[in-house]
């Protein structure tokens, strides 16, 4: 292939420079995150913070200078572990946006390279085509049946002809997308001059749209925090009708108010979020918003194309076959006339800059042909782009000899719909058609027309094509797909293949890889012909799906969707944009993608590797299944938190005020770095990828889910409020009891951190699952509960005594007793669940 085949020598080395030096790079302002201080202004509006800051300058103002200091340092250190966890967040996200490149293919040096969109200046030369995003604002010099979609900049959803021309017809925008044809543009305005940067402040404003899940967690803790709101009215006034001090009655208050807030959730989902899409990145999964992790897991059916999904997509042309020929042409025997006019005219119907695997291998096939290289001389003079049911394509070319080149390639039904045979001619084309598809082969027929008029008809269709044959491509199936349809299998995912090809073809590579095929193949003229019942039975009976087009598609997911199915995707072109918007989960492929589906897809698969969408789903289900561990945990400890300061109050006890702010933060620091460091490091549990996709109306804020939490969380209380009278009977006073409590508490936090590692498995096997970070912060809360209960200093500042053996031992007990019998109700389920329904003996 010629290294330029434009009329356009692009800028040299030295005049790139120039031009960068005076009208700057191609590289938009991001709208600025706000680093570290946005982090610091969220984290002192944060309610907790605002709390402790509260409680610190009442210690103050009681004199108590020792607990305000305690506080100021809790505050410290929970900023700091904030800060830490928003910071991770944040490179995660930036690791993701650092990870995409969007190149174009741009003329220098009389050179067609593909450099960087943020490379480009003014006065390059750039190429877009079908799919592709146009990197800068330009101005058209060439184009072919050249369209875009302008909705990013005017809202109106539909392509604007482009054509070379002096007013707006002749001017493209950066961030409009090609949908039909090729031109080349040369850029007259780079980054924050385009029309794009200059609007950008007002699209950097606009607002995110929050999750289902993430609404529900919001609305979650905005009602504990007005069930907070009230408990520290109710502690506030009864502590005053005692004390009368107003102060002391308020850091009461307030201690309630800190033991009710769960600020962990909110930190703990995002954290998850944001470090599962960069632990996917680093699987070759790019996802493009981290929220689309949650609904990973909840995938039911996964639409796959065929073509660079199922196979290598590398594309061989192994055979072709004229005419009247007695058998296929296989390569190495194309030097016949016949067949290098077929081959070059298979050539003429590509596009000059070949990016679609068989356009390649066809212009390779061309160049190795004998002869004259004639392409320099010709120049596409009009395109008809891929188009039809089935598709086809034509391409016009001229020379300055008034030659012409009017050269048509697509499917076999296509081409043969407007050629020169006869009913015959076109059946027995058809009957070779079958015996190369069902060798698996992709194939393309082959025609070319003549036209002595200026005026082009306004349909390719238009003109009756000589048939001049078939050229077969052999595309084989990746070594690993059969495994992959194994996996989704066995995960509960159903697999529909949903491919333009043939039937023939489609189904003898599903064959190859072992797919098991359910029914007839159904075609994409039968899916628009199908009334919404029929489709939605089709789509629940059938999992082939050939000769689909756009529209078919989009009815195969909607009709999926409508039937409560969690959609995922896979797409490549420009036309595939609806359906993987209409998807749950849209996936482009990363090497092979158009730029369109890369931009409409929620997931990029960077190696184009459908294998790692197993992974993916994996990694969906651990992350889900982490924050629901987490969050469980979180409500389960925070309720004997709450309890244990409410109730001693309440029902009028010798010691009312058990434990002060310096209690209550002091567990809140052990809840943190549990819940969104230790469980967001969990590994994914044995089991979890043959278990069938949850429901995506099924949340664990649920009754039904948080009937376990609530559960775990009444009997620690029942236990601490037991450790309570218990030290009440052994007459350990106040700070024996306090002691006494706490550590048990503190022993309990523990156990439930090991018990709600599995909601199935048994404690004794999670001990196994590897996680280092966990074992530190449980070793690191072990170290400090010893240090406050032996070392002098730490102890007298939290009014605690040094239990003797016999007291430790006791709450040691008893903190583990309190969460130790959910095994029992974990192993009541294993046995329920190992026993088969009496329908199945």
């Amino acid at each position: 292939m010629p290294a330029n085949p434009f009329p356009f020598n692009g800028l040299s080395d030295a005049e790139v420079a120039t031009a960068r030096q005076a009208h700057g790079t191609n590289v938009l302002e991001a709208p600025s995150s706000g680093g570290l201080w946005k982090a610091l202004l969220k984290m002192v509006t944060e309610p907790m913070f605002l709390l402790l800051l509260v409680a610190a300058t009442i210690y103050f103002l009681l004199g108590e200078l020792s607990e305000a200091f305690f506080m100021l340092g809790a505050i410290v250190l929970i900023s700091t572990i904030s800060l830490y966890q928003e910071q991770r967040r944040r490179r995660a996200l930036e690791a993701l946006q650092a990870f995409t490149h969007p190149v174009a293919r741009t003329i220098r040096n009389d050179q067609v390279v593909e450099l960087p969109t943020a490379d480009l200046v003014v006065g390059d030369h750039v190429v877009v085509s079908e799919g592709e995003l146009v990197p800068a604002d330009g101005e058209v010099v060439q184009a072919n049946d050249f369209a875009v979609n302008e909705s990013i900049l005017t809202g109106e959803a539909f392509s604007v002809t482009k054509e070379v021309s002096a007013d707006k017809a002749g001017r493209v925008y950066r961030g409009t997308q090609a949908v039909g044809g090729l031109a080349v543009v040369r850029i007259t305005a780079v980054g924050p001059a385009t029309e794009i940067g200059r609007i950008g402040s007002s699209v950097a404003g606009m607002q995110d749209v929050r999750s289902p899940l993430e609404r529900q967690i919001q609305r979650f803790v905005r009602q504990m925090a007005i069930v907070g709101a009230i408990f520290f009215l109710i502690v506030w006034g009864l502590n005053f009708l005692s004390s009368h001090s107003w102060l002391d009655s308020l850091l009461k208050g307030l201690t309630l108010a800190m033991s009710i807030l769960p600020e962990e959730i909110p930190v703990a989902f995002t954290t998850f979020m944001a470090l599962g899409a960069w632990r996917m990145m680093r699987l070759g999964v790019l996802v493009k918003d981290a929220r689309t992790v949650e609904t990973l897991g909840a995938a039911t059916v996964i639409c796959t194309d065929k073509t660079g999904t199922i196979t290598e997509n590398r594309m061989e042309l192994v055979a072709v076959r004229p005419p009247g020929m007695a058998a296929p042409l296989p390569a190495g025997q194309w030097t016949g006339a016949e067949a290098r006019k077929l081959i070059t005219t298979a050539m003429w119907a590509s596009e000059p800059v070949p990016f679609d695997p068989m356009e390649i291998a066809l212009h390779a096939a061309y160049a190795s042909l004998p002869g004259e290289d004639r392409r320099p001389t010709f120049r596409m003079v009009h395109e008809y782009p891929l188009g039809g049911k089935p598709p086809m394509m034509t391409h016009v070319f001229a020379n300055d000899m008034g030659e012409r080149i009017i050269a048509a390639k697509g499917a076999p039904e296509a081409i043969l719909a407007c050629s020169d045979l006869d009913d015959a001619g076109r059946s027995a084309v058809m009957a070779e058609v079958e015996a190369f598809a069902g060798q698996g082969y992709r194939l393309l027929a082959v025609g070319e027309a003549r036209w002595t008029g200026e005026e082009w008809p306004a349909e390719q269709q238009h003109f009756t094509f000589h048939y001049l044959g078939l050229v077969a491509f052999h595309d084989p199936p990746k070594k690993n797909i059969a495994s992959v349809f194994a996996s989704f299998r066995e995960a509960g995912i159903r697999t529909l293949i949903i491919t333009g090809d043939n039937a023939i073809t489609a189904t003898a590579i599903a064959r190859q890889v072992g797919f098991r095929i359910s029914g007839e193949p159904v075609n994409g003229e039968a899916v628009q012909g199908m009334d919404e019942e029929t489709l939605g039975r089709m789509v629940r009976e059938r999992n082939l799906f050939t000769r689909m087009f756009p529209e078919a598609k989009l009815r195969v997911v909607k009709a999926l969707k409508a039937q409560g199915e969690v959609v995922a995707m896979t797409g490549d072109g420009v036309n595939d944009g609806p359906a993987l918007k209409a998807a749950h989960i849209g996936i482009a492929m990363g090497r092979r993608g158009s730029e369109l589906a890369k931009e409409a897809a929620a997931l990029v698969l960077l190696d184009d590797d459908l294998g790692h969408m197993v992974d993916a789903v994996a990694q969906g289900r651990r992350i889900y299944g982490n924050l629901k561990k987490a969050i469980r945990y979180i409500i389960s400890i925070h309720i004997p938190i709450i309890l244990t300061v409410a109730l001693p109050l309440m029902l009028g006890w010798l010691y009312p005020n058990l434990f002060t702010p310096v209690h209550v933060i002091f567990l809140e620091l052990l809840m943190g770095p549990t819940c969104s460091i230790a469980y967001e490091s969990e590994p994914l549990e044995s089991g979890s990828m043959k278990c069938p996709p949850r429901r995506m109306d099924q949340t664990f804020l649920s009754w039904t889910e948080l009937r376990t939490s609530l559960a775990q969380g009444l009997v620690i209380t029942v236990a601490m409020l037991g450790c309570y009278q218990l030290a009440l009977q052994q007459q350990l006073g106040e700070e024996g009891t306090r002691t006494f409590v706490f550590t048990a508490l503190v022993v309990a936090n523990i156990g439930l951190t090991l018990v709600n590692r599995s909601f199935e498995h048994s404690v004794w096997r999670t001990l196994r699952y590897p996680n280092p970070l966990l074992a530190a912060i449980l070793g690191g809360t072990v170290a400090i509960l010893l240090l406050l209960l032996y070392v002098p200093l730490f102890r007298d500042f939290f009014q605690l005594i040094t239990p003797d053996l016999g007291l430790l031992v006791t709450a040691v007990l008893m903190g583990m007793a309190s969460v130790l019998w959910y095994e029992g109700v974990k192993a009541w389920k294993r046995k329920k669940a190992s026993v088969p329904p009496k329908w199945a003996v």
